[in-house]
């Protein structure tokens, strides 16, 4: 079964807090549920307590999809962040969710407004191997104490933003790792998407669906802006706004049962979020029919 959920950045960004930071959460859901959307991930504004978040979804008819995780375990062991994600994954199991969204961190400089994308970490060769061992670790405990899937979120800025680096990461992890496949990271990150979904379609667990404007992405990489200065500028949009072809992508995922995640961040002062929602829901809705989804 295909559920089609939100992510809140489109409303209220988590890496710059005071972008859409007058936004009501409340605001939020409610456009999100007039679009179509059933789920939302966890965003900044959330309750991080069952008790108070259970009932504000439900007002809203929403399930929550997840919510991400930022790792450090190129600096810590696995026993150490399973007691620094204790709180996040317990809230995760007692809301339902099924997967556990998961991206290292630790030398990231994607929320660093000052720092161009250049800039960002790459993994030395040695180091693979003990970051993989770690991360199958991590995904088997979060599979026998909360009954999650840990997902790896691929990102720009990050130690895993291009082909190359998604394709080592899968082959240092366990099948008990699998992929979040974030169609406009990999994408800007220099990855076909439509490959990654057909190459690791036995271990994808969640999809993120954003889409690209061609012209914002190059000039972002010919100009070295950071990565939130991209955002600003509009480098991401919703599904069917940009460069990507949603149904090659699709095709390529036969089978596939979960969520489908409209997760675009855009200035809510320059892409008003209600418009962006619906034509996100509306889009993705068409894409996934025309891929052969029901």
């Amino acid at each position: 079964m295909i559920r089609i959920g939100a992510n809140p950045i489109g409303w209220s960004n988590d890496d710059m807090i005071e972008i859409g930071g007058d936004i009501p959460l409340e605001r939020c859901l409610a456009e999100a549920q007039a679009a179509g959307f059933v789920g939302m991930e966890l965003g900044n504004k959330f309750p991080r307590r069952a008790a108070e978040l259970r009932p504000v979804l439900e007002r809203f008819g929403h399930k929550l999809v997840s919510g991400w995780w930022s790792t450090e375990l190129l600096v810590r062991d696995v026993d150490a962040e399973l007691a620094a994600a204790r709180d996040h994954a317990s809230l995760l199991a007692e809301m339902g969710c099924g997967v556990f969204i998961a991206a290292e961190t630790s030398n990231a400089i994607h929320s660093n407004r000052a720092v161009p994308l250049s800039a960002r970490p790459v993994l030395a060769k040695d180091d693979w191997a003990q970051f993989g061992e770690r991360y199958t670790a991590l995904a088997s405990a979060l599979r026998a104490e909360y009954g999650l899937q840990l997902v790896y979120h691929h990102h720009m800025g990050t130690c895993v933003q291009t082909e190359a680096e998604i394709d080592r990461f899968m082959a240092v992890t366990g099948d008990g790792v699998q992929l979040l496949l974030d169609t406009g990271h990999a994408t800007w990150g220099g990855a076909d998407p439509a490959r990654l979904a057909r190459h690791y379609r036995d271990r994808i667990g969640h999809v993120h669906c954003k889409d690209v404007r061609e012209d914002v992405m190059w000039r972002a990489n010919r100009e070295d802006w950071s990565f939130l200065d991209s955002v600003l500028e509009g480098v991401y949009t919703v599904p069917g706004d940009g460069m990507i072809d949603y149904v090659r992508v699709l095709k390529e995922l036969p089978g596939y049962s979960g969520w489908v995640v409209v997760e675009a961040e855009q200035d809510p002062e320059k892409a008003e979020p209600a418009a962006y929602a619906r034509l996100g829901h509306a889009n993705l809705t068409r894409f996934l029919s025309e891929a052969g989804f029901s």
